[in-house]
């Protein structure tokens, strides 16, 4: 076992969250994949972490460009409540919270980047294996990732300044905060509009979204406790549980 597994699993062992499985990987096709085949074996916890992927996606089987040096972190949840879209944004705001990154002015773009005022800098893709079981893969860009590589804009965290990163203190706080989004979605996630309505990016702003059966433009009012997404348009009030929102100003 190498130092850094031997330091994570210290950190994680103390702070009673060891999973069975935990893997920390230099390259690997897809840690979500990576997850599910270990899931088939019948194991229940799971960390897989690796610094660059060869094959990553994200929402909608799009590609996650994956430079070598940053977080790909995917591990396995099981929830007493059935898999909807609120876990999601649970997890973004658990993330949020991590006490390396309280210093930080960060935001969520509905419904599952995470995001800034400079861009974005991180998503989750949520992954069900059954109605109770679920990958979790969360990106995180500790440095910077070259513009022409991506179709929006994006930054890092290292741009955005956070100081003295580790990254295995930061791997440690992603896996805690994804257990501890788990909690807060299995407790029916008291409050969800008002706490993520309170980072959430673009609200009050002219947005654009993508839904099956079109586009529609508005100005976004923030989601309900449901999850779902509220557009201002000029035919009146739309709800979304599903698509893409962008800003008017920004690329797709």
């Amino acid at each position: 076992m190498d130092l850094e597994t031997r330091q994570l699993q210290k950190i994680l062992d103390d702070a009673h969250q060891l999973p069975e499985v935990l893997i920390l990987k230099p390259v690997t096709t897809s840690t979500n994949d990576d997850v599910r085949e270990i899931a088939r074996k019948g194991m229940h916890s799971v960390l897989v972490c690796s610094t660059r992927q060869t094959q990553g996606r994200g929402q909608r089987q799009r590609q996650w460009v994956s430079p070598e040096g940053n977080i790909y972190l995917s591990t396995l949840l099981n929830t007493r409540t059935a898999i909807d879209g609120r876990l999601a944004l649970e997890i973004a705001l658990n993330i949020l919270q991590m006490p390396s990154l309280n210093a930080l002015k960060l935001q969520v773009k509905w419904p599952n980047d995470l995001y800034s005022l400079q861009g974005k800098w991180g998503g989750i893709l949520v992954e069900p294996i059954s109605p109770h079981q679920v990958i979790v893969g969360v990106g995180i860009n500790l440095e910077p990732v070259p513009q022409a590589q991506i179709d929006q804009h994006a930054t890092s965290l290292r741009e955005l300044e956070l100081e003295d990163i580790s990254r295995i203190q930061l791997i440690a706080e992603l896996y805690m905060a994804i257990q501890q989004a788990s909690e807060w979605f299995d407790h029916d996630c008291p409050n969800l509009a008002a706490r993520f309505n309170h980072y959430a990016a673009f609200k009050n702003q002219a947005v654009e979204f993508e839904h099956h059966s079109g586009l529609c433009s508005g100005i976004f009012l923030g989601i309900q406790d449901d999850g779902s997404v509220n557009i201002e348009t000029a035919e009146g009030l739309k709800q979304f549980y599903q698509g893409r929102l962008r800003h008017l100003d920004t690329p797709a």
